[in-house]
């Protein structure tokens, strides 16, 4: 998968933040422990970790009742209203992709595109998830031979719900997976390449950034501490990203397809989204580095 320029500076810069801090982390096998901060601030990063680690179950909840919805409606034949509901329904996935994505077999099964697909494993025999489904939608029109991807779909998410329950969050999972998902908006989303079907690239961008700024929200009074500015910035520039978004709304949850959008439209969308993939990175300054 490609990748742009000013996401490679971003991760680049945000590890190199975290890897500056391994001589400050405390000698033990807790590595959600950081001894640049205060006994005050550790129980802030780590009410951080734990709140975020409900979030992500949470949507993995929402997606696995919605996707037992969605596959209802396959099943009794209902195409324009399977496709009306698909790209909200992943919008869950797209917000928890941090984490979900850490599980490399589930996400594999539940999101991957046909083109990685094939790209890995040289043939579509065995491609599943909700993109095989999203092809038949809208390719073959019908909701005719996606009963048993549905059925697929589900226990693949029931899989991965089953596995996050066990995960430790890690701050620098946070940390990282922030400017991953800008990484998602920039190399597929903004480009309009993973949702090659539907064309409802816009929901997952959205959703995207919704799960990088829920990040920031859960880190905020620590950044607040050590750089007020980055703050006010993050703010600025997030809002930034999603007043464009909001411009591409149909109504309160549906937004125009890609192909509806200009060149000057996608041109705007990347120049936010670049703005805010700096400030982004260098969220791990509150524990200490530089």
């Amino acid at each position: 998968m490609k990748k742009l320029g000013f996401v490679l500076l971003s991760s680049a810069l945000l590890l190199t933040a975290c890897a500056n801090q391994a001589t400050k982390t405390a000698t033990t096998s807790d590595s959600s422990k950081v001894t640049a901060l205060s006994a005050d601030d550790q129980k802030t990063l780590d009410k951080a970790t734990a709140d975020y680690k409900t979030f992500v179950q949470d949507q993995i909840d929402k997606l696995l009742t919605d996707t037992e919805g969605f596959v209802k409606l396959l099943k009794e034949g209902k195409l324009e209203e399977a496709k009306k509901i698909y790209p909200l329904i992943r919008m869950s996935y797209e917000r928890s992709e941090p984490i979900a994505e850490s599980f490399g077999e589930s996400d594999v099964k539940i999101d991957f595109r046909l083109a990685d697909y094939v790209d890995e494993n040289k043939t579509e025999e065995g491609w599943s998830g909700f993109h095989r489904i999203e092809r038949i939608l809208w390719e073959d029109n019908t909701t005719k031979g996606t009963e048993s991807y549905g059925d697929q779909l589900v226990n693949d998410i029931k899989e991965l719900k089953a596995k996050i329950a066990t995960v430790d969050v890690d701050y620098k999972v946070m940390l990282t997976g922030a400017v991953d998902l800008l990484n998602e908006v920039a190399t597929s989303k903004i480009t309009g390449e993973e949702e090659i079907y539907s064309r409802t690239d816009l929901y997952d961008f959205r959703a995207n950034i919704e799960g990088a700024e829920k990040i920031f929200q859960l880190f905020k009074s620590l950044i607040q501490k050590t750089d007020a500015a980055l703050v006010t910035e993050l703010e600025t520039d997030f809002k930034s990203v999603n007043d464009l978004l909001d411009k591409h709304m149909t109504d309160k949850e549906h937004y125009k397809l890609y192909t509806e959008l200009t060149k000057e439209d996608t041109k705007e969308l990347s120049e936010a989204v670049t703005k805010l993939g700096e400030p982004l990175s260098q969220m791990g300054k509150f524990l200490g580095g530089e």
